[in-house]
């Protein structure tokens, strides 16, 4: 349930910015900044905010090179569903879907992976404070 709620925020956080439909930050700042720009800086401040958690929690987590394994790994999987025929990349709007999807399962793995390599490995974390 942990790694769900990891992509289901990921995912979130990734389509609240930017999707193919009309909801989306990126459109609707475009759309409103010169009449809003108080509130388009303060909505952008605070994504950017949460990109950055997002960021630093997953490169000390799997670092730059789990990121782009994890992305090599999810190009190569939608490679083999494309070459099986189960889907096409001739739409625009599918192809940013599969983006967001793929971001968010990274951005979810790499959040996710410090519990995973503790429960994988039996390692437990102890802080060594003592007081003399």
């Amino acid at each position: 349930m942990g790694f769900l709620l990891r992509w289901l925020f990921a995912f979130l956080l990734l389509a609240a910015t930017y999707n193919p439909t009309d909801l989306s930050f990126v459109r609707w700042a475009m759309a409103n900044w010169q009449d809003q720009l108080p509130l388009t800086v303060f909505i952008g401040l605070v994504l950017v905010v949460a990109y950055v958690l997002f960021f630093t929690a997953v490169l000390r987590g799997i670092g730059a090179l789990g990121v782009v394994l994890i992305l090599a790994v999810i190009a190569a999987l939608i490679w083999v569903l494309y070459d099986l025929g189960w889907f096409s990349l001739e739409n625009p709007t599918a192809n940013t879907w599969i983006g967001l999807i793929a971001l968010s399962v990274v951005l979810a793995v790499g959040m996710y992976w410090g519990i995973l390599w503790r429960r994988l490995s039996g390692q437990l974390e102890v802080d060594d404070e003592t007081n003399a």
